[in-house]
């Protein structure tokens, strides 16, 4: 599994190439580009809902990047007008035929963290400094189902297990919540009600996990969270739409950024 760490910054540094990676995802929006050309996809990978039963198509970092980068007009496209990276999801395999992976039974377009200098998927320690996934996005659509769509999550490693250590819910009532597992083997979250945010309403979230500690914000009030019996395992970041009902969801983007 490839690694990567990053020299950890002042707190000013840190804010500094913040603001400046809003900046060149806000007010240099290109809409007749594709997502990679507004947004700095050398992090991440994307999963659509479409493929094989059990292997659903995966497109690497590569072919994310630039302005003639890889879009899907139905998956994941930026929108005419404000430029904003759309990830919609048609609803479940059962309501309209989309493909799943072999250990999830909902549909996603979702983007998978990666090692931006090779590309190849990755893995940090939660006891670092700093692990860190700010957002800024909208819910345009949502799906009718109990917790909705996750919009975030964090990911064990792969080679410890195939389960998230949280995930982050919006359903169609506006209401964000988050489930933390208790445990590597998984089936067992604990929710947690964090926000309601209408759908339509853009916000921004803050998935932290540094320091052996879990902490979600949204709209920069955060909540620490529980880890139970995890244990900080090496994890890896998600965001987008992976819907948890039959119902279409789409997620509209407008800033992405990570930091270790």
């Amino acid at each position: 599994m490839a690694s990567f760490s990053f020299t950890k910054p002042t707190t000013l540094t840190r804010l500094a190439t913040l603001l400046l990676l809003t900046s060149s995802i806000t007010a240099e929006i290109n809409p007749d580009c594709a997502p990679g050309g507004n947004f700095d996809l050398s992090f991440w990978e994307l999963q659509l809902p479409i493929g094989f039963k059990g292997d659903p198509k995966t497109i690497s970092s590569a072919s994310l990047q630039g302005c003639s980068g890889y879009e899907n007009p139905d998956y994941f496209f930026t929108q005419s007008g404000d430029g904003a990276l759309i990830m919609k999801v048609p609803g479940s395999p059962s309501s309209a035929g989309c493909v799943t992976t072999a250990n999830s039974l909902h549909c996603r377009t979702e983007l998978r963290e990666v090692d931006p200098s090779t590309g190849d998927p990755t893995s940090w320690s939660p006891k670092a400094a700093t692990n860190r996934l700010t957002v800024k996005l909208n819910m345009t659509e949502a799906d009718n189902s109990n917790r909705g769509t996750v919009i975030g999550q964090i990911h064990i490693d792969d080679s410890v297990s195939s389960k998230p250590v949280c995930e982050l819910y919006y359903n169609s009532g506006g209401d964000i919540s988050v489930g933390v597992e208790q445990t590597r083997t998984g089936g067992n979250e604990v929710f947690t009600s964090l926000a309601n945010v209408s759908v339509g309403t853009v916000f921004t979230y803050e998935i932290e996990y540094a320091g052996g500690t879990l902490k979600i914000a949204i709209n920069g009030e955060f909540h620490t969270l529980d880890t139970f019996e995890l244990d900080a395992p090496d994890s890896y970041f998600k965001v987008g739409n992976y819907n948890q009902g039959s119902s279409p969801s789409e997620v509209q983007f407008f800033s992405i950024s990570v930091e270790h």
